[in-house]
């Protein structure tokens, strides 16, 4: 992570000026805490990573905080200064709702990358709240992609040849070269989702801290085992992140400790807790971020993108 003196010498007289305070006083413990996270976070630039990392955000059980994720994750990393592309890759859109993108039927979109061959730059957007932030939308024009990829050439590489397309055309332009590409699924593992493994080096998957949070699991690992060994030698999962968690229960202590067992090299330390301002953004066209930049949900984000531009990837694969 990239800083230097001054701003690490002001950082650390912000934070000495906040109490110590102990557990007797729980409301002014908490408070506390978040303002020394707040001062942690201000005014990072995180260093950018040595070439394009691509993540495909990836879990076959529903409402565990994919889409969430990857939106707010690729905020933080835009707003802390890295060209971030979020290719939203789910028939329902919500990405593209979050991220305050048009994604009415019809709209250039990932439909027309994966069915017509359309070059991403004819169809990818500007995040108004981020300009290094920029989105290939979602319409339901891509219900029917599944159906229609059957029939097609290279079925599987059509996302990863676009994508690649796309980046060299950024270099020939003369535009930034994009840090972070995060790819939204939907919760099944048809062709959609087979595509985004195959154009991705890294899966992330959310995994919400409650009952059942490991089941289908397995199924999934199954299928990135299947890529790997027919399409693409370099995926694996790099990183889990606990979603939905709350520390005053015990179940969902349990479920914490289970993934970390089970994946201790991936799983962030950053967990997600339940919050309705994580909830309500979307319905605003907004990430968290935007939303309500002070929140916990928002802290949360941020320090989870913090430790994934920290963490190096386990496992670098064969070159693309």
């Amino acid at each position: 992570m990239h800083s230097d003196a001054p701003i690490d010498a002001n950082r650390q007289a912000r934070l000495d000026v906040i109490p110590q305070v102990d557990a007797s006083t729980p409301l002014l413990a908490e408070l506390a805490e978040e303002a020394r996270r707040r001062v942690a976070l201000h005014g990072q630039v995180y260093d950018r990573p040595p070439q394009t990392r691509v993540f495909t955000v990836a879990n076959q059980k529903g409402g565990v905080g994919k889409t969430t994720t990857t939106v707010n994750l690729a905020a933080a990393l835009a707003a802390a200064g890295l060209h971030v592309l979020v290719i939203d890759n789910d028939p329902q859109g919500n990405a593209s709702t979050a991220l305050g993108t048009e994604h009415r039927a019809g709209t250039p979109s990932t439909y027309d990358v994966l069915i017509n061959e359309a070059p991403i730059h004819d169809v990818v957007v500007q995040s108004s709240a981020f300009p290094n932030l920029h989105v290939v939308p979602a319409t339901i024009d891509l219900s029917g992609a599944e159906i229609e990829l059957v029939s097609l050439v290279a079925r599987e590489n059509r996302l990863r040849n676009a994508l690649a397309d796309y980046l060299r055309y950024r270099l020939r332009e003369g535009q930034p070269r994009i840090d972070y590409v995060f790819i939204d699924c939907p919760p099944s593992l048809g062709l959609l989702t087979v595509n985004a493994f195959v154009a991705a080096r890294e899966v992330l998957i959310p995994i919400q801290t409650e009952y059942y949070a490991l089941e289908g699991l397995g199924q999934l690992l199954n299928s990135i085992e299947l890529i790997r060994a027919h399409h693409n030698p370099a995926l694996h999962v790099s990183t889990i992140l606990l979603t939905m968690y709350d520390a005053r229960t015990n179940l969902a202590r349990e479920v914490a400790a289970e993934v970390r067992e089970h994946f201790p090299e991936q799983t962030l330390n950053t967990t997600v807790p339940r919050s309705v301002r994580i909830s309500e953004a979307p319905g605003h066209g907004q990430t968290v971020l935007t939303y309500d930049p002070g929140s916990s949900g928002s802290l949360t984000y941020r320090e989870a993108a913090r430790e994934i531009t920290q963490r190096s990837p386990s496992n670098e694969g064969e070159p693309r």
